[in-house]
């Protein structure tokens, strides 16, 4: 599977992926993440970009073809490096994978600690140099610090079954609010 990657405008993303998939590639998205907030006291959840901007194309063939990309309202740039063929390599090819994998939604993940870290147990950011830095228990969220195309990106994650985890220095109390890890 060949994997590339678009830069386009954030509003265009949904639409270039789609015309993408019209015009012949095997999968196209701009990558999600569900996200927790809370209203009125309550958590609740909601879709976001991942990495804004971004659209991920899947092709069983490599495409030599740009002209696949030209025309299209909002692409702004191809990611990647114009001697390789524009194809995600490496640490990035593997976390499109894991994307493609999850069908460009990422859900709720969950936590583990290892020694003195609290790292996530879903394998998405690990090639990605992921590591968790903050943890917001009262909205069950932490945030991870990635490397992606060379660029340092953060994302807060929803987190599962935080009600089981302890926090640093104390017992199970909903009064905390964000811990640096």
């Amino acid at each position: 599977m060949y994997a590339y990657c678009l830069f386009c405008l954030t509003q265009r993303c949904g639409i270039v992926a789609k015309l993408l998939e019209i015009r012949g590639v095997d999968r196209a998205f701009s990558p999600q993440i569900i996200n927790t907030f809370r209203k009125q006291g309550e958590n609740k959840k909601r879709s976001k970009d991942l990495l804004p901007g971004y659209v991920f194309i899947f092709s069983e063939e490599r495409l030599t073809d740009y002209r696949l990309f030209y025309g299209m309202d909002g692409v702004i740039r191809r990611v990647g490096r114009q001697e390789h063929g524009y194809e995600l390599a490496g640490a990035d090819l593997d976390f499109a994978l894991q994307l493609l994998e999850k069908d460009g939604v990422v859900g709720a993940m969950k936590l583990c600690k290892e020694g003195e870290d609290v790292v996530l147990e879903d394998p998405l950011f690990n090639g990605v140099q992921g590591r968790v830095t903050k943890i917001d228990w009262r909205k069950e969220r932490a945030r991870v610090d990635f490397v992606f195309e060379k660029n340092p990106c953060h994302v807060w994650v929803s987190l599962e079954d935080v009600k089981s985890l302890t926090k640093p220095g104390e017992e199970q109390e909903n009064n905390a609010v964000t811990v640096d890890v």
